[in-house]
């Protein structure tokens, strides 16, 4: 009886993929190009301008033009999707049939497109008050479909909503175990399109980075 309840006890323990033969499926995380390290991101941060946040007068976010076409009737959005996906396959309008997404921000996965949004980490709101108010609007085009630094990355729609513009002194995301990564993609992104931090925004990134 001891030996049936340890055996019982064992299977229990095992997932289904386990008693089926099957090999475990695990949920690529999303991953954008060009995430600093955190000694890295010490050193660009030294190098960002500080300044108080311009004000929100003229922005629109048509004048930040997204999602840019791309060959395969892809646009930014759907290559993103694609490249933070597991499994992802798409159809002939480059639309998701199926796939799974991992959002870091919160740990939740998502088999429907529709449940995730592909996030601005430095948001374009939050551009226009820190330089890109004085970009033309193709600077801007290019800023908003970033695809070489870690500007865009597949997450939770409703995390990324309640996100907004927010600067990282005011938001940051509900995993904590991300926070170190998410600082390091906000500086990467400010300091390639040089773009101004804020005392506080600027405190609050140095105070994160010091923890990693």
């Amino acid at each position: 009886m001891a030996v049936h309840r340890s055996l019982r006890a064992t299977l229990t323990a095992l997932p289904l993929t386990a008693l089926l033969g099957l090999a475990p499926t695990a949920s690529a995380v999303a991953e954008p190009p060009g995430i600093p390290t955190p000694g890295t991101a010490k050193s660009q941060l030294a190098e960002l301008t500080v300044a108080p946040e311009g004000s929100m007068d003229g922005y629109s976010r048509d004048r930040f033009p997204h999602w840019s076409s791309h060959p395969d009737n892809c646009n930014t959005r759907e290559v993103v999707l694609k490249r933070d996906g597991d499994g992802v396959q798409v159809g002939t309008d480059c639309y998701p049939t199926a796939g799974s997404w991992s959002s870091p921000y919160d740990g939740a996965t998502w088999q429907q497109p529709s449940d995730v949004d592909i996030d601005h980490v430095v948001p374009l709101a939050a551009a226009w008050r820190s330089g890109a108010a004085d970009w033309t609007d193709d600077r801007r085009e290019q800023f908003a479909n970033d695809l070489d630094g870690p500007q865009l990355i597949a997450v939770t729609d409703n995390v990324n909503q309640s996100k907004g513009d927010q600067t990282p002194d005011e938001w940051m995301p509900p995993e904590a175990g991300y926070h170190c990564t998410y600082a390091a993609m906000w500086i990467a992104t400010k300091h390639k399109w040089q773009l101004t931090v804020s005392d506080a925004e600027k405190s609050s990134l140095a105070s994160t980075l010091s923890g990693c």
